[in-house]
């Protein structure tokens, strides 16, 4: 399909540089965090790669018919983590914004009084973006608050193979010990090491001379293989999969809005994290032929997932799939599903839908929450005579409050009141506007 047109791109990109996390081992409760200078830059440099590889007419991954001097925000979406590390999620995606469609002069606008205003600083384009935050929207955080997700960690945890390699990194553990400052030395904190080593590495210049050759290696090796084991499963609709099977809903659906020619999407950014990169990779096959491509992802990676038409005489849409390990990489092809080219649109929706999960109450199903729990999703609150006294004077309160706005709102016309059908899902509405598109 060499000859293919791109018709539209999804990137799923992870986050920039970051100062020092903690993630708690069995539920990945975390804690907070703070981007860095480097990690924007990370970010801005992905952004403008994309710009010449997706918006550049000269390019043979030009996107037919986007515009690419001034954003156009009906052919341009980004939807942006907002739970754990939200706040240096959001700062890359902003980063990378900032390379995809940096100032432009042009962006401007005269005014009645034939006075010319531009943008601040030289044409700044803003881009809007969506924040997905956990508490309503479980698509790009799916694996916190899960039973069925913790006991899946639980599993590995007690498994023969874990066993094993905890003992073949004992030697690892005490030559490290004295690196990492009470940090527990065990295989199940292997990511929490593997970070906190990683940091200072490369924020602070004492430690990073004093630091023995090989041991940040040594980390990297047992954090990629206790992270590649928790977020990936055997089955493509394992719950270990659940952080690529909610991100799956989202391709699927903007695969669909891309490839219809009344829709104006054509590109859309997932500003995430790690956790969907090992499960996405997995799901779809890619890491049998490139088992390097296991484990943690190097900040500032991307998967791209082009949606590309075919020439005469087979027209059909096709996709090709791309994947970028961090700054110091470029963009490689992958194949999935067994292919060794660019797969059908068709057969990739129909390898992979049955996988995704499209709504809140089908995330609730799959982690095993009963269905009595149907309101905004939050961190359980120990069970005791206080807090069971609270909760049921609040529970009175709220119940009064709720009575007291059904009165209100009977005594008003019945034209005024509005009612939402059906499960609440992942999608976000954006009005379509009919746009032709080059074939």
């Amino acid at each position: 399909m060499l000859l293919s047109k791109v018709l539209g791109v999804i990137i799923i990109a992870r986050n920039g540089d970051r100062y020092n996390f903690y993630q708690e081992p069995f539920s990945y409760a975390a804690s907070n965090t703070e981007t860095t200078a480097l990690g924007v830059a990370e970010s801005f440099q992905l952004g403008s790669l994309l710009r010449s590889t997706y918006l550049d007419s000269s390019s043979p991954s030009y996107i037919q018919g986007i515009r690419s001097d001034l954003v156009d925000n009906s052919e341009i979406k980004a939807r942006v983590k907002a739970g754990v590390e939200g706040t240096v999620v959001f700062d890359s995606a902003i980063a990378l914004l900032q390379g995809l469609f940096p100032p432009n002069p042009n962006n401007k606008i005269k005014l009645a009084n034939e006075t010319t205003v531009v943008a601040p600083l030289g044409g700044y384009q803003y881009v809007p973006v969506e924040t997905v935050e956990p508490g309503n929207d479980r698509s790009l955080e799916s694996w916190t608050n899960c039973p069925n997700f913790e006991k899946h960690i639980k599993e590995f945890y007690n498994s023969q193979a874990f066993k094993d390699k905890a003992k073949d990194a004992q030697p690892f553990f005490k030559a490290v010990r004295d690196y990492v400052f009470g940090r527990p030395t065990t295989l199940e904190n292997a990511f929490n090491l593997y970070d906190y080593i990683n940091t200072e590495l490369i924020h602070n210049k004492t430690y990073a001379h004093r630091l023995p050759p090989t041991l940040i290696e040594q980390a990297r090796y047992f954090a990629n293989y206790h992270e590649d084991g928790v977020f990936s499963d055997k089955e493509i609709n394992g719950i270990g999969n659940i952080a690529g099977r909610t991100l799956l809903h989202t391709i699927l659906t903007s695969l669909e809005r891309i490839a219809f020619n009344g829709d104006p999407l054509q590109f859309l950014l997932v500003q995430t994290t790690y956790q969907p990169f090992i499960s996405f990779l997995h799901q779809t096959g890619v890491t049998d032929e490139h088992p390097e491509y296991k484990g943690i992802p190097n900040y500032s990676s991307a998967i791209a997932i082009e949606l590309r038409r075919g020439s005469p005489p087979d027209v059909r849409d096709f996709l090709r799939i791309k994947f970028k390990n961090g700054t110091a990489d470029h963009f490689r092809d992958v194949h999935v599903f067994g292919h060794h080219a660019d797969i059908p649109l068709t057969e990739f929706i129909y390898r992979a839908e049955n996988a995704a999960i499209t709504s809140n109450r089908q995330w609730k199903e799959a982690c095993g929450i009963s269905s009595s729990t149907e309101g905004i999703f939050s961190l359980p609150v120990p069970a005791n005579s206080k807090t069971a006294f609270t909760s049921a004077f609040a529970f009175v309160g709220l119940l009064a409050l709720f009575l007291a706005a059904r009165l209100v709102q009977r005594s008003r016309a019945r034209e005024a009141r509005l009612r939402l059908p059906g499960d609440e899902n992942f999608r976000v509405e954006v009005p379509v506007v009919e746009k032709r598109r080059l074939i």
